[in-house]
């Protein structure tokens, strides 16, 4: 049965689609089981495995909004990983699953169907706390938070974790803090320390040992379609998320 993996932070700009991205093909490539499910209209977890987002017909918006069962909407890849892709329709998901009946965990419900093919499955919740976003965290066992080493890190974060408890007290009573991931670590500049000593205050026990550095090869990758550990298995980053990836697993 899949662990079920949301990575979320409603601050954009920190990481979360890289992580989504590139966390599950390392896992995968640890020879686990792994689907990742888009929840992002952007697309671009899609895009990052190669997908181009006209092509999805079937996806998480279909899913939703009950037009599609999750095991028609799921795409195999070259990597290993299999994707539910999403695009630009699923931005008007949130609106029209207003008034369908449990429209929090409508997300929940479609992954039940494939949860025990997988050991993993990894959510891409949108820069947002709306609808989908809840959809995520109902869905989910844990929530992973990236987080960047700069000065505005901790902004929105105790809204976030509000969000969280309110989710578990409501929707989700087994949801867990999987971890915090430090994103965009520069170890030579003070204000990164600063920053984890800030991360590391406000979430004790919770930062993963793994960060992930900056990255020139990380910010190519997505324009290749692939993750980094096929785009440059050898780069800081690869290695990076591969750590990741070890670090994650042997937690169950």
């Amino acid at each position: 049965m899949a662990k079920i993996v949301a990575i979320a932070n409603q601050k954009g700009g920190v990481g979360k689609t890289t992580t989504a991205v590139n966390l599950s093909s390392c896992v995968a490539a640890l020879g686990k089981r792994v689907l990742i499910v888009d929840l992002d209209p952007q697309g671009n977890t899609t895009t990052g495995y190669g997908i181009p987002k006209r092509s999805v017909e079937k996806g998480t918006y279909e899913i939703l909004i009950g037009e599609a069962r999750a095991s028609e909407a799921i795409r195999k890849t070259e990597y290993r990983t299999d994707v539910i892709g999403s695009n630009t329709r699923l931005a008007g998901a949130s609106l029209e699953m207003i008034d369908l009946p449990a429209r929090e965990s409508r997300l929940r419900k479609a992954l039940a169907e494939v949860q025990k093919d997988y050991d993993f499955i990894f959510i891409d919740c949108p820069p947002s706390l709306d609808l989908l976003t809840l959809n995520g965290l109902s869905a989910c066992d844990s929530v992973l938070i990236p987080v960047q080493c700069e000065y505005y890190a901790l902004e929105g974060l105790s809204q976030l974790m509000a969000t969280v408890r309110q989710v578990k007290r409501l929707y989700n009573s087994t949801l867990e803090l999987e971890g915090v991931l430090l994103t965009m670590y520069d170890g030579r500049l003070n204000l990164t320390q600063q920053v984890v000593t800030e991360v590391k205050k406000f979430f004790p026990r919770k930062v993963f040992a793994t960060a992930i550095p900056r990255s020139v090869r990380l910010s190519e990758a997505p324009s290749f379609g692939k993750p980094i550990n096929y785009y440059d298995g050898g780069s800081r980053g690869a290695a990076a998320y591969d750590a990741l990836a070890k670090e994650l697993c042997g937690k169950r």
